[in-house]
């Protein structure tokens, strides 16, 4: 990763796992972030070695993983609907990172064809109990066989973005519907918190996105970017977790205010704490 033309953006800390220190550089063509330097592939796996790691488990030991899974029966009808209101039809839909496989079984339950991708296999093994079919790897899967990919909170994980997204575009049907969900550095949390900020998940996440720069990346290979649209509960969990980080113990009360905070602000710029895309296969 050659960051000698990026500008230093922000010093960050992996508070969950290793505890080492990363970099975060701007690049400002993209108007992006890049973290630096990043692992190798060999030793990625480590940095995911957490207990805490709550989307590749379906645990409920503590109140505040209760109220994950609350919320997140919320988001999976909201996810439903969003897909829904995108095809004409149900036909097949692949996701990347499905991690426990509730957003697919929801999906299948609905009427969709459904395929996932899972590089956990503890996450793998408890959505294949569930009934979700997957495949190892995008490149066993035959182009254009998509109506709708989706990739909740994984594009910022992935080492080879160029790849990855020139993946999405031959996987994809001529007026396929691709969804991406992922974390905003722009928005007040992110600013409030600064280095604390969870969802800079270093170095898991290798890549930091503004609007810009989802849009000019997909442009490339000619997906149009037709919305942007809000996940007003991951400024909650955000600032949970940040507050974790920046003052040893979960604050409720100043993680909700923080979060409420940061969606009252995003209603006038739009900077909410996490962004959907929803983009068109040209």
């Amino acid at each position: 990763m050659d960051i000698s033309n990026k500008k230093h953006f922000l010093t960050v800390k992996d508070h969950s796992v290793s505890k080492e220190i990363f970099e975060l550089y701007y690049d400002e063509n993209l108007d992006m972030l890049i973290t630096y330097p990043q692992p190798s592939l060999d030793n990625l796996g480590k940095y995911y070695e957490s207990e805490d790691y709550i989307s590749h488990t379906d645990n409920k030991r503590s109140l505040f993983e209760k109220a994950y899974h609350f919320v997140k029966g919320i988001a999976l009808k909201n996810k439903l609907n969003l897909i829904n209101s995108q095809q004409s039809q149900k036909g097949r839909i692949l996701d990347i990172g499905a991690g426990t496989g509730d957003f697919l079984m929801v999906a299948k339950n609905d009427g969709w064809q459904t395929v996932g991708i899972e590089p956990s296999d503890r996450a793998k093994s408890i959505a294949k109990n569930k009934g979700i079919s997957f495949v190892e790897s995008t490149t066993v899967l035959e182009n254009q066989s998509f109506d709708v990919i989706s990739m909740w909170h994984v594009l910022e994980h992935v080492p080879d973005l160029d790849f990855q997204i020139k993946e999405l575009k031959r996987l994809l049907k001529p007026n396929g519907t691709l969804i991406v969900a992922v974390p905003n550095f722009k928005s007040f949390d992110a600013k409030y918190y600064d280095s604390f900020w969870a969802a800079y998940d270093v170095p898991i996440h290798f890549w930091h996105f503004s609007k810009k720069a989802i849009q000019m990346l997909f442009a490339k290979e000619h997906m149009k970017l037709e919305k942007v649209l809000p996940m007003k509960f991951d400024s909650f969990y955000v600032s949970l977790l940040s507050e974790k980080y920046k003052n040893g113990k979960m604050n409720f009360v100043k993680a909700f205010f923080i979060g409420l905070q940061s969606n009252w602000k995003a209603k006038q710029n739009l900077e909410y704490s996490s962004l959907i895309y929803v983009l068109k296969n040209s």
